[in-house]
Order: structure tokens, then C-alpha cells, then sequence
């Protein structure tokens, strides 16, 4: 899951690489262990008529579709959801035969929220809203793991960043080593 470091720019540095929390998905697990069951049963029930093999097949292409649909699509998403925190920018991608992908600099946060139901508070995960002072508004992440810690973070690598452009901008700034003393 390591973001590719020849897609950094110089001097950037990865500093958390996150996917969402697990619990995005459990609602796919659970199909899966009602669908083949289900599809099981019904498949050995089917009582002994001449269409009882086109039964068969019908129910095993049903469960197919639904399994594929409700369960390897989900995973897969999940899989290929990625959420990377590095010195200059909040990188997003997703997608597996089309990616999509939206960078926001750490330049350009205004505010960082963070919003957690009952559940997620129990699984330590929940939503985050990253502010921008840019045209595209907002970033929300869904199901980020430890949300507060990241929340945090981003805060933390903003005031970094804010830090580092006020020492290139600014003559002013005296740097160790200038002959002074």
C-alpha cells in the first residue's frame, strides 16, 4: 500500500498512509455468510423434477451475481481506497480499473472536523471533513481509522508547512551558521 515515493515531490515525505477502517467491510462478510448458506440449502432442496439441474444452475448464477456484487466489489473498494498524509498534501485514491485521485495541499486547509456516531466511537474510526480555501471546497474521508489522531496530524503537517514557506519567504529569518555572533 506504500505510495510510490517517485510520485513525491522533492524534499516530501510520507508521513501516514492510511485505508478505511476494516468495518467498511463488514456488511460484505455478512452476505457472504448468508448467501452461501442460503444458496446451499435451496440448492440441495430443490426437489428431484427434470428442471432440477436449471433450478440449480439459476440459484448458483443468482448467488454468483449477488456475491459479486455485494461482497468482491465492496472488498475490492475497500482494497484500492487509500488515504496518505505527507508533508505537503492530503493524497486520496481510489479505484481499481478507473482510479480517481484528489490532492489537497496542506497549504490550503482551513479547518479539519471530525464527525463520530456511537459505533464509530466504539470502533475508533469515523468521518473527516478536510476544509480548503480552494475552488473544490471540501475533502471528506469516510471511515478513517483513529480519526482524531489524523485529524491531529493534519493540523500538526499544516502548521509544519505553514512554517517551512514562512522561512523561504521571509529575508528577515536568521539561519544558524550565517557568521553572526
Amino acid at each position: 500500500m506504500a505510495y510510490p515515493q517517485k510520485l513525491l515531490g522533492e524534499g516530501e515525505r510520507v508521513e501516514m498512509e492510511l485505508r478505511p477502517h476494516w468495518r467498511a467491510v463488514v456488511p460484505a462478510v455478512v452476505l457472504l455468510l448468508v448467501v452461501v448458506p442460503v444458496a446451499s440449502f435451496l440448492a440441495a432442496v430443490v426437489p428431484d423434477w427434470a428442471a432440477q439441474r436449471w433450478i440449480r444452475l439459476a440459484l448458483a448464477v443468482l448467488a454468483l451475481v449477488l456475491l459479486a456484487w455485494g461482497t468482491l466489489l465492496p472488498l475490492l473498494r475497500w482494497i484500492t481506497q487509500s488515504y496518505t498524509l505527507t508533508t505537503r498534501r492530503i493524497i486520496v485514491r481510489s479505484g481499481l480499473l478507473t482510479r480517481t485521485g484528489h490532492d489537497m495541499p496542506m497549504s490550503r486547509v482551513t479547518d479539519v472536523s471530525f464527525r463520530q456516531g456511537v459505533l464509530d466511537r466504539i470502533m475508533r474510526t469515523g468521518t473527516l471533513t478536510v476544509e480548503s480555501s480552494g475552488e473544490r471546497g471540501q475533502l471528506v474521508l469516510l471511515d478513517v481509522p483513529n480519526v482524531q489522531v489524523v485529524q491531529r496530524e493534519i493540523y500538526r503537517l499544516h502548521e509544519q508547512d505553514d512554517d517551512r514557506r514562512r522561512e523561504r519567504t521571509d529575508p528577515e529569518v536568521a539561519h544558524p551558521g550565517d557568521g553572526e555572533g
